[in-house]
């Protein structure tokens, strides 16, 4: 009889005690001497590999990092992320450096709608108003009228005056924010490739696995999942939410990496993974911090009209803070 394949991965304890490689030992230690004779820092995503933690200023979410970004005095920026992200630092702080390690590094929900898209969208609907999701590319947000991301969704759209809002890209974070919000919502079609294939089913069996865990899902998952899951969050809620609950369980549903991050920062709490891995934000190594920040590479820099479009949409997601 075939084994079962179990839905849950428990994070390994040992990466909150992480062993290091001399190599890496060295390449961390080379990468923080660099940050000081360039007057750098390096931003880092909650889903970025545990070794890239250990160089990093702040870890956090987009909303958070997006607000490092805009405020920091450092010369260079060394974003630890994808491309979007990247985009977004230097459009919060143009006068920065801002540099990508892998230029390879995208994120194919935002490569999910074009500007042509939008536009068409925009002709469609002139008076709808245009909220963009962080997770899209420059020129996107430079056609929104405000972007916003999980964790403030609901509070952006309810703050227009308009009655009907076109959310690019994600569909089901756009529907969740449908069912909080009394705003007609047109969503589009773009979708997480890691939070599309988390299973209805599995978060079931989840459930009967961990039966005292909390369920912690982000909202780029299925309506469906949503509906049942004890929190709907995005990265840094999910760690505000463990840190504070009495729960010692939880099952995270979004990208394998928060796990990690969630298991350092509260060793004495068990974490299960529910999703699968994203291989883009996975394919930055130390190396690429290193030789990224010794040679300047890759330096990510938007038309400078993109760019001041941009900041008013960026702009406008900070003033609005978290949900």
């Amino acid at each position: 009889m075939p084994q079962k394949r179990n839905v849950l991965k428990e994070v390994n304890k040992t990466l909150n005690k992480m062993e290091l490689a001399s190599g890496q030992k060295s390449l961390i230690a080379k990468i923080k001497k660099l940050k000081k004779e360039k007057n750098a820092i390096c931003l880092v995503h909650n889903y970025q590999r545990p070794e890239i933690y250990e160089v990093a200023d702040f870890i956090g979410d987009s909303f958070a990092l997006s607000q490092q970004a805009g405020k920091t005095n450092a010369d260079i920026i060394v974003f630890c992320g994808v491309k979007f992200m990247a985009e977004s630092a230097k459009i919060l702080n143009p006068s920065r450096k801002v540099l990508l390690p892998v230029l390879t590094a995208g994120c194919p929900l935002a490569e999910m709608i074009s500007i042509e898209e939008l536009r068409e969208l925009k002709k469609k609907y002139p008076a709808a108003a245009v909220v963009s999701y962080v997770n899209t590319t420059a020129e996107i947000k430079a056609e929104s009228d405000v972007c916003c991301t999980s964790a403030n969704a609901v509070k952006v759209v309810d703050s227009l005056p308009n009655k009907k809002v076109i959310f690019v890209p994600d569909y089901n974070l756009a529907k969740w924010v449908e069912l909080q919000s009394s705003k007609k919502i047109i969503a589009w079609g773009g979708y997480c490739y890691i939070h599309s294939k988390v299973q209805y089913e599995n978060i079931i069996k989840a459930k009967k696995a961990q039966p005292e865990a909390k369920i912690l899902a982000h909202p780029e998952c299925d309506l469906k999942i949503l509906e049942i899951a004890d929190a709907v969050l995005g990265t840094e809620g999910m760690l505000n939410y463990a840190r504070n609950s009495e729960a010692k369980k939880f099952v995270i549903v979004t990208e394998e990496g928060m796990t990690t991050r969630l298991q350092k920062e509260l060793p004495d709490k068990k974490f299960y993974s529910a999703a699968g891995v994203c291989i883009n934000q996975k394919k930055t190594h130390l190396e690429d911090v290193y030789n990224s920040l010794k040679e300047e590479k890759y330096e990510i820099n938007p038309e400078k009209g993109i760019i001041k479009k941009a900041a008013i949409a960026l702009g406008k997601m900070i003033e609005a803070g978290r949900d």
